[in-house]
């Protein structure tokens, strides 16, 4: 009897020893499969990028193509809410293994731009903007940040099984500024919840550049774009007949004094050692007559700043100067400033843990520390919350001068389709390698 029970305890620790465990997430060839995959699918993501190109939508107006992604994702069996920020879509991919929530965002929305690019697929739609018909196109390459995020979505969900973690894919409408009077974008999406349910952990996202080789990435770790503030200045004069100005106080000509007062601000005042900073004015509006000095000017213009301590400096560097120079030449000058996109903040140390990733995919020698970018991108509201990596893949023909591309925002704008192929294999590593590390 003895015997047989010291036999049986044999058996069954030999068998504890001995038999063989289910594959990890760790021992899944996760390079190898994204590798292959993106290739593999690689002419499917092209197609999806056209058919966004082809019909592309305003801001907060995008309902085909939420509707076009909400039906890919739920063709993937993956769990679809919609009408997020007024359009937003967002799908969660629950994996086999328990680890990190991370989330994938791509802005969905196109501009009032009209394309000069002659393609086989390119737009012939229009929108409304500002109560005006305009022709509509995708200017600034959201038609492939959507495609990518696709292609990542189909390669990942595959796999589901051995998937360390859960993937939050965040496509975002009304990332170029909701309509007047309405809200959107990152700040909406925050707001309605979508850091939350699971909870995010961390946030990568990602955006072609038409003057940026394919094959290259871009990035920098802390501000890569700046915050965007929006300022308007009323300048209260006395009105008067344009023959005897003495009589009157000119508020134009006080607005031309407050506008080089602002170009000093920059010039003199700012850091620039620091953190770049940029004040432009974009609009002046004053007077109906050429022979009457008007009541009133109003300018409006842009802060770009990516120091928070910078940006706030700045604020009161404006209203000072713009009050200050209207009282002394008799003037009054109102100063109101409007807080945009905050500065796309890149979190240092996941910079550094994400950037041999980056480094893996593309080649050591094709990431490339940028300086930062004066743009902006409302990114930032979902690196406020979480950390966040924010970075540019190349999109230019690589023997073409950068000088030379036309750059984002204008009717020439072009992307080389073969840049995606970096952008899937980059985006769906980043949120793996991220998973593996933190399980």
């Amino acid at each position: 009897m003895k015997r047989s029970i010291l036999y049986i305890s044999s058996l069954l620790l030999f068998a504890v020893i001995f038999t063989p465990e289910p594959a990890s997430a760790q021992e899944f060839d996760w390079r190898a499969h994204i590798e292959e995959r993106t290739d593999e699918i690689f002419d499917q993501v092209i197609e999806w990028r056209r058919y966004f190109h082809q019909y592309p939508e305003l801001s907060n107006r995008e309902f085909e193509t939420a509707a076009y992604i909400e039906e890919f994702l739920t063709g993937l069996g993956l769990e679809v809410e919609t009408g997020i920020a007024h359009t937003g879509v967002v799908a969660l991919l629950e994996g086999g293994q328990p680890g990190p929530v991370v989330g994938l965002r791509a802005d969905m929305d196109a501009l009032p731009v009209q394309s000069r690019v002659d393609l086989p697929f390119s737009p012939m739609v229009t929108g409304e903007y500002l109560g005006e018909e305009v022709p509509v196109s995708h200017a600034c390459g959201h038609d492939t940040h959507m495609a990518m995020l696709m292609g990542v979505a189909q390669i990942l969900t595959e796999v589901q099984e051995e998937l360390p973690g859960t993937i939050k894919f965040i496509f975002q409408p009304a990332e170029e500024g909701a309509p007047p009077g309405e809200e959107g974008g990152a700040e909406l999406m925050v707001a309605e919840g979508v850091m939350e349910n699971p909870d995010l952990d961390v946030v990568f996202g990602q955006h072609i550049s038409s003057q940026t080789p394919v094959g290259q990435i871009n990035y920098r770790q802390g501000g890569i774009m700046a915050a965007s503030d929006r300022f308007e200045i009323t300048v209260h004069g006395e009105q008067t007949h344009g023959s005897t100005p003495w009589t009157g106080i000119d508020p134009i000509t006080v607005s031309a004094q407050i506008i080089n007062g602002l170009n000093t601000i920059v010039a003199r005042q700012t850091e620039l050692t620091k953190e770049a900073a940029v004040i432009s004015v974009g609009i002046i509006r004053s007077g109906v007559r050429n022979n009457i000095i008007p009541e009133k000017a109003e300018m409006v213009g842009t802060i770009r700043t990516l120091d928070t301590e910078m940006q706030d400096k700045i604020h009161e560097d404006i209203r000072r100067t713009a009050t200050k120079i209207a009282e002394s030449m008799g003037a009054t000058a109102e100063v109101e400033i409007f807080r945009g996109y905050p500065v796309t903040y890149n979190d240092p140390d996941l910079t550094e843990e994400m950037l041999p990733t980056l480094q893996d995919v593309a080649g050591s020698d094709r990431v490339v520390h940028i300086n930062p970018i004066t743009g902006a991108e409302d990114f930032s509201f979902f690196q406020m919350e979480v950390p966040g990596l924010y970075y540019f893949v190349g999109g230019m023909d690589p023997d073409m001068n950068p000088a030379d591309a036309p750059p984002h925002h204008t009717p020439d704008f072009y992307i080389n389709e073969e840049g995606m192929r970096i952008g899937v294999k980059s985006l769906a590593r980043l949120a793996i390698d991220y998973m593996l590390e933190h399980q």
